[in-house]
Protein backbone atom coordinates (compact mmCIF):
# COMPACT_ATOMS: atom_id res chain seq x y z
CA UNK A 1 0.00 0.00 0.00
CA UNK A 2 1.28 3.67 -0.75
CA UNK A 3 1.25 6.24 1.73
CA UNK A 4 -0.94 8.43 -0.12
CA UNK A 5 -4.06 5.53 -0.43
CA UNK A 6 -3.32 5.04 3.18
CA UNK A 7 -3.82 8.73 3.89
CA UNK A 8 -7.31 8.51 2.15
CA UNK A 9 -8.42 5.38 4.04
CA UNK A 10 -7.67 6.76 7.54
CA UNK A 11 -9.01 10.12 6.90
CA UNK A 12 -12.23 8.51 5.72
CA UNK A 13 -12.00 7.42 9.04
CA UNK A 14 -11.21 10.15 11.05
CA UNK A 15 -13.70 11.34 13.79
CA UNK A 16 -15.34 7.84 14.04
CA UNK A 17 -15.15 6.50 17.45
CA UNK A 18 -13.23 3.19 17.90
CA UNK A 19 -16.58 1.63 19.48
CA UNK A 20 -18.23 2.36 16.12
CA UNK A 21 -15.42 1.22 13.92
CA UNK A 22 -14.19 -1.70 15.29
CA UNK A 23 -15.75 -5.51 16.30
CA UNK A 24 -16.46 -6.36 19.99
CA UNK A 25 -13.55 -8.72 19.56
CA UNK A 26 -11.39 -6.05 18.09
CA UNK A 27 -12.90 -3.71 20.90
CA UNK A 28 -11.47 -6.13 23.10
CA UNK A 29 -8.17 -6.83 22.05
CA UNK A 30 -7.71 -2.41 21.71
CA UNK A 31 -8.44 -2.78 25.80
CA UNK A 32 -6.00 -5.75 26.34
CA UNK A 33 -3.90 -3.85 24.17
CA UNK A 34 -3.97 -0.13 25.33
CA UNK A 35 -0.03 0.89 23.57
CA UNK A 36 -0.45 -1.53 20.49
CA UNK A 37 -1.24 1.80 18.23
CA UNK A 38 0.40 -0.74 15.06
CA UNK A 39 -2.76 -2.74 15.81
CA UNK A 40 -5.27 -0.40 15.43
CA UNK A 41 -3.68 0.91 12.11
CA UNK A 42 -3.58 -2.92 10.86
CA UNK A 43 -7.28 -3.66 12.23
CA UNK A 44 -8.08 -0.19 10.03
CA UNK A 45 -6.66 -0.59 7.39
CA UNK A 46 -6.94 -4.12 6.68
CA UNK A 47 -3.59 -5.18 6.36
CA UNK A 48 0.06 -6.10 8.32
CA UNK A 49 2.69 -4.11 8.67
CA UNK A 50 5.85 -5.29 7.95
CA UNK A 51 8.82 -4.55 10.26
CA UNK A 52 11.03 -3.89 7.35
CA UNK A 53 13.09 -0.28 7.65
CA UNK A 54 10.04 1.38 5.40
CA UNK A 55 6.11 0.47 6.50
CA UNK A 56 4.54 1.00 3.02
CA UNK A 57 5.73 0.88 -0.60
CA UNK A 58 7.06 4.15 -0.93
CA UNK A 59 7.50 5.79 2.75
CA UNK A 60 7.28 5.75 6.67
CA UNK A 61 4.20 5.85 9.21
CA UNK A 62 4.43 7.87 11.78
CA UNK A 63 1.58 8.17 14.76
CA UNK A 64 1.09 9.97 17.94
CA UNK A 65 -1.26 10.58 20.76
CA UNK A 66 -3.25 13.36 20.87
CA UNK A 67 -6.01 15.16 22.39
CA UNK A 68 -9.86 16.16 20.51
CA UNK A 69 -8.22 18.75 19.14
CA UNK A 70 -5.13 16.93 17.83
CA UNK A 71 -2.49 18.80 20.20
CA UNK A 72 0.35 16.38 20.62
CA UNK A 73 0.35 14.76 24.08
CA UNK A 74 3.70 13.25 23.05
CA UNK A 75 6.78 13.29 20.95
CA UNK A 76 6.92 11.01 17.96
CA UNK A 77 9.32 8.82 17.47
CA UNK A 78 12.11 8.68 14.31
CA UNK A 79 14.47 5.70 14.52
CA UNK A 80 17.32 5.03 16.58
CA UNK A 81 21.27 6.31 16.23
CA UNK A 82 23.20 3.22 17.36
CA UNK A 83 23.72 1.83 13.67
CA UNK A 84 24.62 5.51 12.46
CA UNK A 85 26.48 7.13 14.85
CA UNK A 86 29.67 7.77 12.70
CA UNK A 87 27.43 8.94 10.52
CA UNK A 88 26.16 11.92 12.58
CA UNK A 89 29.59 12.56 13.61
CA UNK A 90 30.81 12.81 10.36
CA UNK A 91 27.93 14.76 9.36
CA UNK A 92 26.98 13.20 5.86
CA UNK A 93 25.01 14.87 3.63
CA UNK A 94 21.67 14.94 4.91
CA UNK A 95 19.69 13.72 1.66
CA UNK A 96 21.85 10.70 1.80
CA UNK A 97 21.43 9.71 5.78
CA UNK A 98 19.57 7.29 7.13
CA UNK A 99 17.33 9.97 9.13
CA UNK A 100 16.94 11.53 5.60
CA UNK A 101 15.18 8.05 4.21
CA UNK A 102 12.87 7.86 7.56
CA UNK A 103 11.61 11.18 7.25
CA UNK A 104 11.43 11.97 3.15
CA UNK A 105 8.11 10.41 2.63
CA UNK A 106 5.68 9.89 6.02
CA UNK A 107 2.20 9.61 7.06
CA UNK A 108 1.51 11.24 9.94
CA UNK A 109 -1.42 9.83 12.13
CA UNK A 110 -3.06 11.31 15.18
CA UNK A 111 -4.62 9.07 17.52
CA UNK A 112 -7.08 10.64 20.14
CA UNK A 113 -7.15 8.30 22.87
CA UNK A 114 -9.07 10.71 25.25
CA UNK A 115 -11.51 8.91 27.83
CA UNK A 116 -12.33 5.16 27.12
CA UNK A 117 -10.99 3.14 24.62
CA UNK A 118 -14.60 2.88 22.55
CA UNK A 119 -14.32 7.04 22.50
CA UNK A 120 -10.67 6.68 21.18
CA UNK A 121 -10.59 8.37 17.32
CA UNK A 122 -8.37 8.28 14.39
CA UNK A 123 -8.06 12.20 13.64
CA UNK A 124 -7.23 13.69 9.86
CA UNK A 125 -3.61 12.42 8.43
CA UNK A 126 -0.91 14.23 6.99
CA UNK A 127 1.13 12.97 4.11
CA UNK A 128 4.54 14.91 3.90
CA UNK A 129 6.33 14.30 0.65
CA UNK A 130 9.50 16.53 0.78
CA UNK A 131 9.82 16.00 -2.71
CA UNK A 132 6.75 18.25 -2.98
CA UNK A 133 7.23 21.96 -3.79
CA UNK A 134 4.87 22.93 -1.06
CA UNK A 135 7.06 21.25 1.53
CA UNK A 136 10.41 22.84 0.92
CA UNK A 137 9.73 25.32 4.03
CA UNK A 138 9.80 22.28 6.06
CA UNK A 139 12.82 20.18 4.17
CA UNK A 140 15.01 23.01 5.06
CA UNK A 141 13.85 23.23 8.58
CA UNK A 142 15.06 19.19 8.87
CA UNK A 143 18.04 19.82 6.85
CA UNK A 144 18.76 22.70 9.46
CA UNK A 145 18.11 20.63 12.56
CA UNK A 146 20.26 17.64 11.04
CA UNK A 147 23.48 19.58 10.56
CA UNK A 148 22.84 21.36 14.11
CA UNK A 149 22.33 17.95 16.02
CA UNK A 150 25.93 16.55 14.54
CA UNK A 151 28.14 19.56 15.72
CA UNK A 152 25.69 19.38 18.74
CA UNK A 153 26.67 15.51 19.51
CA UNK A 154 30.51 16.31 18.51
CA UNK A 155 30.52 19.04 20.88
CA UNK A 156 28.84 16.78 24.01
CA UNK A 157 31.82 14.01 22.86
CA UNK A 158 34.78 15.89 23.03
CA UNK A 159 33.88 18.28 25.98
CA UNK A 160 31.40 16.91 28.58
CA UNK A 161 32.91 15.87 31.68
CA UNK A 162 31.65 12.19 30.57
CA UNK A 163 32.59 12.43 26.91
CA UNK A 164 28.84 10.59 26.11
CA UNK A 165 26.05 12.41 23.74
CA UNK A 166 23.55 14.34 25.51
CA UNK A 167 20.16 15.27 24.43
CA UNK A 168 20.26 17.42 21.55
CA UNK A 169 17.52 19.22 19.79
CA UNK A 170 16.55 21.11 16.50
CA UNK A 171 13.32 23.42 15.84
CA UNK A 172 11.31 19.97 15.03
CA UNK A 173 14.00 17.06 15.31
CA UNK A 174 15.75 16.42 18.73
CA UNK A 175 18.03 13.19 19.72
CA UNK A 176 17.40 11.96 23.02
CA UNK A 177 18.15 8.64 24.73
CA UNK A 178 15.72 5.89 24.36
CA UNK A 179 16.64 2.30 25.31
CA UNK A 180 15.68 -0.44 27.61
CA UNK A 181 17.67 -3.56 29.99
CA UNK A 182 18.19 -6.54 28.04
CA UNK A 183 17.45 -9.90 30.03
CA UNK A 184 20.77 -9.16 31.92
CA UNK A 185 19.31 -6.19 33.70
CA UNK A 186 22.17 -3.92 30.93
CA UNK A 187 21.41 -0.98 28.30
CA UNK A 188 23.29 -0.64 24.96
CA UNK A 189 25.64 1.87 24.96
CA UNK A 190 26.54 3.10 21.57
CA UNK A 191 30.46 2.47 19.85
CA UNK A 192 31.98 4.90 17.83
CA UNK A 193 34.61 3.63 15.54
CA UNK A 194 35.59 7.32 14.55
CA UNK A 195 36.59 8.03 18.25
CA UNK A 196 37.59 4.39 18.79
CA UNK A 197 35.57 4.33 22.14
CA UNK A 198 31.99 4.45 23.58
CA UNK A 199 30.52 7.78 22.85
CA UNK A 200 26.99 6.75 25.42
CA UNK A 201 26.21 4.45 27.83
CA UNK A 202 22.78 3.65 26.25
CA UNK A 203 21.01 3.74 23.20
CA UNK A 204 19.83 7.05 21.66
CA UNK A 205 16.84 8.22 19.18
CA UNK A 206 15.69 10.49 16.63
CA UNK A 207 12.60 12.14 17.59
CA UNK A 208 10.18 15.23 16.32
CA UNK A 209 9.11 17.75 19.24
CA UNK A 210 5.71 18.21 19.93
CA UNK A 211 6.16 21.63 17.12
CA UNK A 212 6.66 19.65 14.62
CA UNK A 213 2.80 18.75 15.10
CA UNK A 214 1.68 22.17 15.18
CA UNK A 215 3.63 23.43 12.48
CA UNK A 216 3.14 20.37 9.86
CA UNK A 217 -0.96 21.16 11.09
CA UNK A 218 -1.00 24.85 9.92
CA UNK A 219 0.94 23.75 6.68
CA UNK A 220 -1.33 21.29 5.79
CA UNK A 221 -4.78 24.14 6.04
CA UNK A 222 -2.84 26.36 3.61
Amino acid sequence: MRLEEACRRFNELAGIKFGDLFSPADMNMIIINKGKTGQLLELSLGMHLSSTNLDFDDGELKTNKCDAAGNPKETVFITQISSVIDELIQEKTFEQTHLYEKISNILYVPVCKDGRPEDWMFLPSVHIDLSQQRFLPLKEIWRNDYYSICEQLRYHIENSPDGFIHTSNGTHIQVRSKDARDARGNYHPIYSRVYGRYVSNKNHAFYFQKQFVYDIRRMDRQ
